[in-house]
């Protein structure tokens, strides 16, 4: 390796051009290796415009493939992910000492091993999650074997994993990989950023920050404001994403007669906004089915507010809450919200300081740290 080490990222989305977990990750990361020697190009899909190359602080941004829509309806694009898989080819003849790439949606993965093997060098891989034959089977019916075993598979290539969650190395050692291929570097937060953040004061009583996806359940969300409302409860809820179900949503929040209490809004562009939204709040809804770590989840506890969030295996934002500590764990059903979230609003207060306790725990420089650690091994 070159006393001055070029790290090259493949990845098909990255901030400010898309939002996500794994986006906010990369953008909290990256940046931060410069202080580790480390200098780091970006290869992924040619979202903005003008040439090809361009610089975004302290990285460098690559088009390796022509910009396409991440999604085709509520699912990945398999067309998407099958471009991007190709163009990825480009890499065998980019400077670079070692590969890193997002998972996510890993087909690309299959043409970066063979140009690491071409070019002797190593491949490292970021796992934000593992979905498994049963979740892939009910996204994706019988093709679902198919996508189980391609995930198996793609899981042997890379010389090390970093896996962005305990839960997530447990899952990929279930995939075969041994634990000493296995690095855990989760997500963090910036203590600065978090303490700067003013709360504001024009959301609901509920916030939920995130794509519009059906795993994430926001329907349920609504049908628990809906369930309380039929206890007594009156609450406002404010959505802050977008994404294939926000349409449905819209209609559902209407049919239910709930215009006056749930307000669904656009992403914010600043995430100082974001985070005076969370400290806004009295509780913080997550209830997602499948989560790889659970970032806004993390965003929203050092804030200082409860997160209510599911309990399904799927989810690794489970992991950092402590039931009636922090926040609550329910059942996916809107029954169970609804229950976690009255007992969340009722006891905001005392679980406001544990909660910012368990953000206090992460922070991003401490995880570069970790990842520069493991690009240098």
């Amino acid at each position: 390796m070159s006393a001055d080490p070029v790290l090259a990222v493949v990845t098909d989305a990255l901030e400010p051009f898309n939002t996500g977990g794994k986006e906010a990750r990369y953008a909290a990361l990256l940046p931060r290796l410069h202080d580790h020697g480390i200098t780091v190009d970006i290869y992924t899909m040619h979202w903005w415009d003008g040439p090809k190359v361009r610089l975004l602080g302290a990285v460098k941004l690559h088009a390796i493939s022509p910009g396409m829509p991440l999604y085709h309806g509520a699912r990945r694009s398999i067309k998407q992910a099958a471009v991007f898989a190709a163009c990825s080819v480009r890499l065998v003849t980019r400077k670079f000492d070692v590969l890193e790439a997002d998972s996510i949606p890993f087909l690309h993965l299959f043409p970066l091993k063979a140009v690491t093997l071409l070019r002797r060098k190593r491949l490292l891989v970021t796992w934000h999650e593992v979905w498994g034959r049963d979740y892939w089977r009910s996204y994706l019916g019988p093709l679902g074997f198919v996508a189980a075993a391609l995930e198996r598979l793609a899981a042997s290539l890379p010389d090390h994993i970093v896996a962005a969650s305990s839960g997530t190395a447990e899952r990929l050692g279930e995939l075969g990989v041994r634990p000493e291929r296995i690095t855990v570097v989760a997500n963090g937060i910036d203590p600065d950023e978090i303490e700067s953040a003013v709360a504001t004061g024009n959301v609901g009583d509920i916030l939920c920050v995130g794509r519009l996806l059906h795993h994430k359940n926001v329907h349920l969300l609504v049908d628990a404001v809906a369930e309380l409302r039929r206890r007594g409860r009156l609450v406002t809820l404010t959505v802050i994403g977008t994404g294939p179900e926000g349409e449905r949503l819209a209609e559902q929040v209407t049919r239910l007669g709930l215009d006056d209490q749930v307000e669904l809004r656009a992403p914010y562009e600043d995430r100082s906004d974001v985070l005076a939204a969370m400290k806004g709040a009295q509780v913080f809804a997550f209830p997602t089915v499948r989560e790889g770590f659970g970032m806004a989840a993390l965003e929203a506890l050092a804030c200082g507010t409860p997160v209510v969030t599911s309990d399904h295996p799927d989810n690794q934002a489970r992991h950092l809450v402590s039931h009636g500590v922090n926040g609550f764990l329910c059942r996916p059903d809107a029954v169970s919200l609804a229950d976690s979230l009255e007992r969340a609003l009722d006891a905001a207060p005392e679980l406001g300081s544990a909660a910012a306790a368990t953000g206090r725990d992460h922070s991003w420089d401490s995880m570069a740290a970790m990842l520069a650690k493991a690009v240098l091994a």
